[in-house]
């Protein structure tokens, strides 16, 4: 029984630290410097997406 009490601790510890890394955070591109642009939405036709430089805005590079 005090096995069973271990197992059940060491699985409820196990998922219960899965669910914080399910997705990790995105993070923010510097954008502005070097042939780059902050535009919102997609980036114009012509010009790279490089990722995301504020929430609903891309960075893209000329």
């Amino acid at each position: 029984m005090k096995i069973f009490c271990l197992l059940l601790a060491l699985l409820f510890v196990a998922f219960h630290g899965a669910a914080g890394f399910s997705r990790p955070p995105k993070s923010l591109m510097r954008c502005g410097y070097r042939g780059t642009f902050c535009t919102p939405g997609k980036c114009p036709r012509g010009n790279d997406y490089l990722g995301l430089c504020r929430a609903g805005h891309s960075c893209c590079r000329w």
